[in-house]
């Protein structure tokens, strides 16, 4: 693999000139060795596919692997990757004038906005990659590692990283028909009337129905069939082991039987984050037991959705008269193709990192077992030609350095690592030097970047950690800090989820919370989205929740303020603290 990284020495080196950023989107820690390859090759090969078709004059990023850690870097059409910043203005003008790639994707840009591209592309993803995703996470499904020979799960253990490298390389392809209506949007909203993304992303509520849960849809139907089975409630009652509770829902007759195994088989192989690392929704069965509890007793998305309409004619009337029918339009492109956001992710590499978790842990299982590695889940910290050669009887790199391997990326944090190696990158090139095709696309990714990742500036203290409003409400309960995917069977519902980011694998949880809080984000962050689809109060880029909250606390959260009030420390705590 290239970048092959030093870790758990951690360096920092650049890997090579120019401006390299801290990857914080996807991995909140050191990314496993097994995962890091696919991802190394698939994200770029995606994204590249993606902003070709879109006219983007950024071509892709590189990334690398610095001491465990992912590090990306923006490659321009043309220029010369490792460049710190745009070139002159006089010859940024020559380039966009005279450099044939670049005036080739100002072409395709002008066709994207003229035709809209993203309903193409939107119905291609309906018609031809989702289903095809599907069937092919389907047959990877199908094949039970533990019932393999060691030279059938090798073979299996290749199949499920190409096939990973395959599920990233769909989602980044989807990148831009699933945001640049959003990002178009909200350019267009500020300059007509200077409203705040929030606001403006608040009329998208209810257009990303994936969003209220993985298997939302087959969620429903087994909630709507426990509510008119007796037997189902009984089983669903029962006390004890959370998967005994999910065997004998899936062993009931009829409805509720059906039911249920349809919607384990959509989330027991989809991960809760974006590395093997990370657990799979069959591996907390209490969570699903708890976020079918949480379906049966109703649906919050309802009530929020009443007050859309209200805040659609308010910020409508702010529009000027000439541009309001254009406004109608945007909205609508914008509502259309929101939910491949989500959608993008689920079918796609959420799945295939679950059934490459699967195999994975089969192999850690075996080499536990012949005291190769200490235990079985620190087979993610192999790469795929260790983990072979292990498994064929090598004998290295031995126990201890996985272990040490382990130890590293279960215990390293994103603020271990510096932002930016090398230096920032230079400013962006002037707008008004664009053509007008390129201008409105740069424009609208623009806008999107800030919405996705903007953070709020507002000093945080022990009691109060303040963040950016995503949606209205107060609300009072339990925080429960959510760091490693471990965690995620901790969370009971009513809860407010304090994380660092959240992601569309999240979504099996979010029927059981009251509240979201996240450390990173903007208005367009993923728990921002699932704030408003649900109804429910969130404060996202407080920078530092989850280390000011304590894990248990009775926090109140105050959605219009952004701020986050911690009332009382879990008993547990204070008791702790009473013995100092």
């Amino acid at each position: 693999m290239k970048n092959d990284p030093s870790y758990p020495d951690a360096r920092f080196q650049a890997p090579g000139p120019g401006p390299w950023e801290l990857e914080r989107a996807h991995f909140s820690r050191p990314i496993s060795r097994f995962s890091a390859e696919p991802f190394m090759y698939g994200m770029p090969r995606g994204f590249a596919e993606g902003a070709e078709r879109y006219g983007l004059l950024m071509s892709h990023f590189k990334p690398a692997l610095v001491s465990g850690f992912l590090y990306m870097q923006s490659v321009a059409v043309g220029a010369r990757e490792g460049a710190s910043g745009p070139p002159p203005k006089p010859l940024l003008w020559l380039l966009l004038r005279l450099h044939p790639r670049l005036r080739e994707r100002v072409e395709r840009s002008r066709k994207v906005f003229e035709t809209r591209l993203w309903r193409e592309d939107l119905d291609r993803w309906d018609r031809v990659d989702r289903p095809r995703a599907t069937e092919r996470n389907l047959a990877v499904q199908a094949v039970d590692p533990a019932r393999l020979d060691t030279d059938a799960l090798i073979a299996h253990l290749r199949r499920v990283q190409a096939h990973l490298e395959a599920m990233i390389a769909l989602h980044h392809r989807y990148n831009f028909p699933s945001v640049l209506p959003v990002g178009d949007y909200l350019a267009h909203v500020a300059a007509w009337t200077g409203a705040s993304a929030g606001e403006a992303l608040a009329l998208l509520q209810g257009t990303t129905p994936l969003a209220k849960g993985v298997a939302a849809e087959e969620l429903g139907a087994l909630a709507g069939a426990l509510r008119a089975s007796a037997a189902g409630r009984d089983a669903l009652a029962l006390r004890g082991d959370p998967q005994a509770v999910l065997d004998a829902l899936a062993a009931l007759e009829g409805d509720v039987g059906q039911a249920t195994r349809a919607y384990l088989d959509l989330v027991r192989f989809r991960t809760v984050g974006y590395d093997v690392a990370d657990k799979t929704g069959g591996e907390l069965p209490e969570m699903l037991v708890r976020a079918i509890h949480a379906a049966v007793e109703g649906d919050r998305g309802d009530r929020a959705l009443a007050a859309r309409d209200a805040r659609e004619k308010a910020l409508r009337e702010r529009v000027p008269a000439a541009h309001r029918a254009q406004l109608d339009e945007l909205l609508a492109e914008a509502r259309l193709t929101n939910r491949l956001r989500d959608e993008r992710a689920l079918y796609s590499d959420a799945w295939g990192t679950g059934l490459a978790r699967r195999a994975v842990l089969e192999a850690g299982r075996r080499l536990a077992a012949a005291g190769k590695i200490d235990d079985p889940e620190h087979a993610v910290d192999l790469s795929l030609d260790e983990m072979i050669g292990l498994l064929r009887d090598r004998r290295e790199p031995s126990a201890a350095e996985v272990a040490r391997r382990a130890r590293f990326r279960a215990t390293a944090t994103l603020a271990d690592a510096p932002p930016w190696l090398n230096m920032p990158p230079g400013p962006p090139p002037p707008l008004d030097l664009l053509p007008a095709p390129a201008r409105r696309a740069t424009r609208a990714v623009d806008a999107l970047l800030a919405a996705m990742s903007s953070e709020s500036e507002a000093r945080n203290t022990e009691a109060t950690v303040r963040g950016l409003s995503i949606n209205d409400g107060v609300y009072e309960g339990t925080a429960r800090v959510v760091i490693h995917p471990d965690d995620f069977g901790r969370i009971q519902q009513g809860d407010v989820l304090v994380t660092r980011a959240t992601s569309a694998s999240f979504n099996v949880v979010l029927p059981l919370l009251g509240a979201i809080v996240t450390d990173r984000g903007g208005q367009l962050c993923h728990a921002a989205i699932v704030a408003r689809e649900y109804g429910i109060p969130g404060v996202v880029g407080t920078r530092d929740g989850t280390t000011t909250i304590p894990d248990g606390a009775r926090v109140r959260v105050d959605g219009a303020a952004g701020e986050v009030t911690v009332l009382a420390r879990a008993p547990e705590r204070r008791a702790q603290e009473a013995t100092l």
